[in-house]
């Protein structure tokens, strides 16, 4: 089982930016995938980014093509902790923001575990 807290969001103008985090708990994190989403009201879950590392291979990250450029996903893996930098972010980008585990890519079903969420709002 894997635990997941984010935390981070907030309200920021446009333009600005923020670091959410994502802490994991409750299993060995020495080689994993983990991912992004988040869900405006009225609208479907979407991928952001995802991570994946293990302890013989780089790090390869993928994101979403609303995102490449503005948004960089990370990981300090002595804190068990993924971060997501968000910057020159736009009222689009206003949603709950939602940590999840176990997968990889843009298909929400390949995850495993998922965070409670953490709102960002982004005015104008």
């Amino acid at each position: 089982q894997v635990q997941l807290a984010e935390s981070g969001g907030g309200l920021v103008q446009a333009g600005g930016s923020l670091r959410l985090s994502c802490a994991a708990s409750g299993r060995t994190f020495s080689s994993y995938r983990m991912g992004w989403f988040c869900q405006a009201p009225g609208k479907e879950r979407e991928f952001v980014a995802s991570i994946s590392w293990s302890s013989w291979s780089a790090i390869t990250t993928y994101y979403a093509d609303s995102v490449k450029g503005r948004f960089t996903i990370s990981k300090d893996r002595a804190k068990n902790t993924v971060y997501l930098q968000m910057g020159s972010l736009k009222p689009e980008d206003t949603a709950v923001y939602y940590c999840a585990a176990g997968g990889w890519g843009p298909a929400i079903a390949d995850y495993d575990y998922w965070g409670q969420g953490t709102q960002v709002t982004v005015s104008s």
